[in-house]
């Protein structure tokens, strides 16, 4: 009997022990954190180096969608990886740049990713960056004249400019044409001759076109082909306006303008402006509405492809310009050799600067949805 007493208490024990095991108030119950794996802890490792470093952000200007979209994703990489971030944008302004940059390094940052509005006036205030120790990237545009600047992370201009030239010459069947004996008009409207990527870009479209303007397939009414005949200063919409408007006043009054072959969806703005002014048009009736390319391929410009106003752009991946420029802050703040492909080097004039090259892809009417809308860089609500 006691026996059975015994083994009756022992069974109601390791019942209420396994009850109190269940219970949310248990010790055999107390949350345990699961087990972080390798990259997770890598990870808090990362963001606990991070934590009370600033890195300052010096964008261009806000007029172009381009600087504000990179300016975002780059916060919210920076940011998960546990930098405060602060972000000014020149406008354009040369001069409020410079006074930007030092207040940003007055504001404690540990590092700087500069964009120039136009780098040799940034010489003197990288100089003293570099005093304080303070690394510097050039974010898409090299810094020129200047041993301050660390890495350089950017698209390869001069493939972009080989795409177009690509576009152009088979859209437009130029072997077709060049055997035929005919002919079509074109006129170029070129980047900043202070932005070396205008110049990388202007390479890759002639690497492609001259054997075509030699040839006489191609005819540049103005005889404007040379780089700084065709550069737009400051990459801006109303001087490539101004520009289309003196050419079609002065070479195309008896014959009709072919190809515009843009380096920036800006300047397909302000080209599609002067030719409706001229008479341009999709309409019957109108001028013929000649190709146009661009680049960035901006939210107002893939509307215009879609609806024939133009012909293509340069889609560029701010995501992967933003991850790259992130693993090279890590790299400055850290000592660490960045983990990254496509390195290549850039003369600056100073040294050479260690450099990072991200690919971009062309779109057009018959592409824009699978590249631009499927990869969620725009929905179709934003296109209508």
């Amino acid at each position: 009997m006691r026996i059975q007493m015994l083994g009756m208490l022992l069974g109601m024990a390791m019942m209420v022990s396994s009850f109190a095991g269940c219970g949310k108030g248990g010790e055999a119950s107390a949350e345990k954190e699961p087990q972080k794996t390798q990259k997770d802890q890598v990870e808090d490792t990362e963001q606990k180096e991070a934590a009370g470093e600033i890195v300052g952000l010096s964008m261009p200007t806000q007029t172009s969608e381009q600087w504000i979209k990179d300016a975002a994703a780059m916060k919210q990489l920076l940011e998960e990886k546990g930098y405060e971030v602060k972000v000014q944008f020149a406008e354009n302004d040369p001069g409020l740049q410079g006074e930007q940059i030092r207040q940003l390094m007055e504001d404690g940052a540990n590092c700087l990713v500069v964009t120039a509005v136009e780098s040799d006036s940034l010489t003197e205030v990288l100089t003293e960056a570099k005093n304080q120790k303070i690394p510097v990237i050039a974010y898409d545009r090299l810094l020129r004249d200047t041993d301050a600047v660390s890495y350089y992370a950017a698209f390869d201009s001069q493939g972009i400019g080989r795409q177009i030239g690509t576009y152009i010459v088979e859209n437009e069947e130029l072997e077709a044409l060049k055997r035929s004996g005919e002919s079509r008009t074109i006129e170029f409207f070129m980047g900043s001759p202070k932005d070396d990527n205008g110049l990388f870009l202007y390479a890759g479209v002639m690497d492609v076109l001259q054997p075509y303007l030699e040839s006489g397939t191609l005819e540049c009414l103005s005889g404007k082909t040379a780089f700084g005949d065709t550069c737009i200063e400051q990459w801006s919409k109303e001087k490539a306006k101004e520009r289309c408007q003196d050419m079609l006043q002065e070479f195309y009054q008896k014959k009709d303008l072919d190809i515009v072959c843009t380096a920036f969806d800006g300047f397909a703005y302000g080209v599609r402006e002067a030719l409706e002014e001229s008479g341009y048009g999709l309409d019957a009736g109108s001028k013929e509405w000649p190709l146009i390319t661009g680049q960035d391929a901006e939210l107002m410009a893939v509307k215009n492809i879609i609806t024939g106003c133009q012909a293509m752009s340069v889609y560029k991946d701010t995501s992967l310009l933003a991850e790259t420029c992130t693993a090279l802050v890590e790299s400055c703040l850290t000592g660490k050799s960045p983990k990254l492909e496509n390195r290549t080097e850039h003369d600056n004039g100073v040294k050479v600067v260690e450099t990072y090259l991200c690919k971009t892809e062309m779109v057009n009417q018959d592409n824009y949805g699978e590249v631009l809308v499927e990869s969620g860089y725009y929905s179709e609500d934003d296109l209508k």
